[in-house]
């Protein structure tokens, strides 16, 4: 009995009510849409999503310490453009090599905006406000002649990597980009469960204040997370060459929104020390899964789909602050665990080891 007292969380109920929602939107569109069903719509879904998931996981760290990342779309475009254009014009280039590349490019505009926050204490909106418009005026002041990768001129191990499939089930494939980003999931979720960095970027947004007294290195903390941001939105840029081939400036305009409203949707709290990697990862299905949807019954333009993801964000932070942490309270009262990590415990460890 105790260990499932431990275990239980409210933030369970937003992934159950996911769960819940996905399996509507597909009854739903299922009677509305001929061939709703079909493996082509899956294998989209699944490629999309993945994309949008690696780039959330390190959108959900910075989240958690109570900040906000608003350049990853920017971080996403420039990285693909600029490992594009390095395959373009070096088609020799060894796949591992361009893979580093894209996370170092991923993690020096991560450490940039790390250093902005947690050294220069801008605000994380302003500071990656900036940064963003300056990653994306980079990519757009990209030389002239060159404004565009097109996918003939990539490698032939590009197209290769794109149209490989682990495993299939039946017409349904599971491509080596899907598998990475559940590999990644998972690995996160045990982090910020069970090793002390995740432990601790719970307790620093969970009391800023009280982590910086009870000894935590919170700029160090907040810095990390970036980085972090920062790497997973290169390897989302690398992603997105690998799922698209032909790109311009505006490659990943806009996807800082959709990764938002991924973590938002799921659970993480944008007050900081809330949130699981599960839930982000079903929030990033269920926001795809609504867009593809809309898309083929509606045939509505893209600015109805920002407004609806909008709403999204807007509905679920109203419900974290209303519903949520009501149930944290009542959780709190009745002794139960409302958060999978005590910040209390984890600040009184630090003074120990103090």
């Amino acid at each position: 009995m105790k260990r499932l007292k431990r275990y239980f969380r409210p933030e369970q109920l937003r992934e159950l009510s996911l769960v819940f929602l996905m399996g509507l939107i597909f009854l739903f569109f299922g009677t509305q849409i001929e061939g709703y069903f079909s493996p082509r719509i899956f294998n989209r879904v699944t490629s999309d999503v993945a994309i949008i998931a690696v780039v959330a996981i390190g959108e959900t760290l910075v989240l958690l310490t109570r900040n906000y990342d608003l350049s990853v779309g920017s971080i996403v475009g420039l990285t693909a453009f600029a490992v594009g254009k390095l395959l373009s014009f070096h088609p020799d280039t060894l796949p591992i090599v361009a893979l580093l590349a894209a996370i170092g490019l991923g993690i020096a505009m991560g450490l940039i905006n790390g250093l902005l926050v947690s050294s220069g204490r801008v605000p994380s909106l302003i500071a990656t406000l900036g940064t963003m418009a300056i990653y994306r005026s980079t990519l757009v002041a990209y030389p002239a002649g060159t404004k565009n990768v097109v996918t003939h001129d990539l490698p032939e191990w590009i197209l290769d990597l794109c149209r490989t499939q682990l495993f299939s089930i039946g017409e349904f494939k599971i491509r080596p980009v899907v598998a990475g980003a559940l590999v990644l999931f998972v690995l996160f979720q045990l982090m910020i469960s069970y090793q002390r960095f995740g432990r601790r970027l719970y307790a620093v947004g969970s009391n800023p204040e009280a982590a910086r007294i009870g000894g935590l290195p919170s700029q160090r903390l907040v810095l990390s997370a970036f980085i972090i941001c920062g790497a997973t939105a290169g390897l989302g840029g690398f992603m997105y060459l690998v799922r698209y081939g032909d790109l311009t400036p505006a490659a990943a305009q806009g996807m800082e929104m959709d990764v938002i409203a991924a973590a938002v949707v799921g659970g993480v709290s944008t007050m900081g020390g809330s949130g699981t990697m599960i839930g982000v990862l079903l929030g990033a299905m269920m926001i795809n899964l609504l867009q593809q949807s809309l898309l083929r019954w509606l045939v509505i333009s893209n600015f109805w789909v920002d407004a609806l993801l909008g709403a999204l964000i807007l509905v679920s932070v109203t419900i974290d602050a209303v519903i949520i942490n009501r149930l944290r309270d009542v959780w709190a009262q009745r002794g139960l665990e409302g958060n999978p990590v005590d910040e209390k415990k984890i600040i009184e460890e630090e003074s120990l080891d103090a």
